[in-house]
């Protein structure tokens, strides 16, 4: 063979040979792995060194698991550990905790301060939205306070309140007999819908988004529908409208989770056989199929992957991973007659027993 064939052959050879890297190759996937951070009893007593800061509340976390509650910082320290010894309401600005029939209610803040003291109470304590609501003892009414404790406006509902949620100012709350109501700063009623379409019309989930621009709606029994509904008008004329709607299973009696994830680009909810995802901007939704019931969903989302937890026996839990568009990417079981999950960014926070964990989603 002569050299100019030799160089020939060469060069196609190598050409190929850049082509297949080029054009063939495929690169090594990322891979999403929780690193343990630490593990930690609930019957210890950690606790931090310092005065807790009430204007750093994001870097605690509020906890209720088994008899116990209160909040733990990023290290695994305690900012306040208690034992239950009546109701318990707890978020990251506020807790309280109130007897079965309370003649008051003082709120605290996770720096166990004082921020009011409710007096005359017909009601038991709720926070949403970084504001204090009381729900009366029939749950049917809800007032809202004013910074001295005093109540600023109440709003009496048509039925029991089944499922609630607020953001940006705005209240949603589904109803026992099948409607849904949204409330604006001052209490009032700015919209009103009863979705229909099913047997038993109760309303068992409901989420708003962080801008009130949207409503997420789990309704009916026999069969459940998803919709998603979009504000229109100004301040003086505000209107939701459905622009996304889907039959679901039969459905349960118990409320379902629904919330808006992934920066509200994503809506997760609870449905029957598994974890129902709906993309906002690609307007479709799907199923994953997950054994056991959804006991609770991580609510944020960040990354790429939510975290929830389910339920296949009174002990059996399981640590799901699902990784958007919707695969099932993992799933972990644990032995506990009690749970607990939180999240905050890339740190997950996970309850079982007596002992809290926190793992660190990291990509390698």
């Amino acid at each position: 063979m002569s050299k100019k064939v030799k160089y020939l052959c060469f060069i196609i050879v190598a050409s190929i040979f850049v082509i297949y890297v080029f054009v063939a190759s495929r690169p090594i996937p990322v891979e999403m792995i929780l690193t343990p951070q630490w593990f930690i009893s609930l019957e210890s007593d950690y606790s931090i060194a310092k005065p807790v800061d009430p204007s750093q509340n994001s870097a605690l976390v509020p906890f209720k698991l088994g008899n116990r509650y209160g909040y733990v910082d990023v290290k695994g320290n305690f900012a306040i550990n208690q034992v239950q010894r009546g109701y318990v309401s707890i978020v990251s600005d506020y807790w309280a905790e109130y007897d079965a029939i309370p003649e008051s209610i003082t709120v605290l803040n996770p720096a166990n301060e004082t921020v009011v003291t409710i007096n005359d109470v017909h009601g038991y304590p709720m926070f949403l939205d970084k504001r204090i609501f009381l729900v009366n003892s029939a749950r049917a009414s809800l007032s809202a306070l004013d910074d001295s404790g005093q109540i600023a406006w109440t709003h009496d509902f048509s039925s029991l309140i089944t499922t609630i949620d607020a953001a940006n100012g705005f209240v949603i709350a589904g109803l026992l007999h099948g409607a849904v109501e949204i409330l604006d700063s001052k209490g009032q009623r700015i919209f009103s819908f009863e979705p229909g379409g099913s047997r038993l019309a109760v309303i068992t989930g409901c989420a708003i988004s962080k801008d009130a621009t949207r409503v997420a709606i789990i309704s009916g029994i026999d069969s459940q529908r998803f919709l998603l509904l979009e504000r229109y008008g100004d301040t003086e004329n505000v209107e939701y409208k459905t622009v996304y709607h889907q039959f679901l299973e039969d459905g349960t009696r118990q409320p379902v989770h629904v919330a808006f994830v992934d920066n509200d680009r994503r809506v997760a909810f609870e449905r029957q056989g598994g974890l129902g995802l709906y993309d906002i901007s690609a307007r479709t939704s799907l199923k994953v199929p997950l054994a056991g019931r959804i006991i609770e969903i991580d609510k944020v989302g960040d990354e790429n992957i939510l975290f929830l937890l389910t339920a296949q026996s009174d002990n059996e839990k399981r640590l799901a991973a699902v990784r958007f568009p919707g695969e099932l990417i993992f799933e972990t079981p644990f032995n506990s007659s009690n749970f607990f999950l939180s999240r905050q960014g890339s740190r997950i926070y996970i309850g079982g027993n007596m002992t809290l964990a926190s793992f660190e989603l990291e990509r390698r």
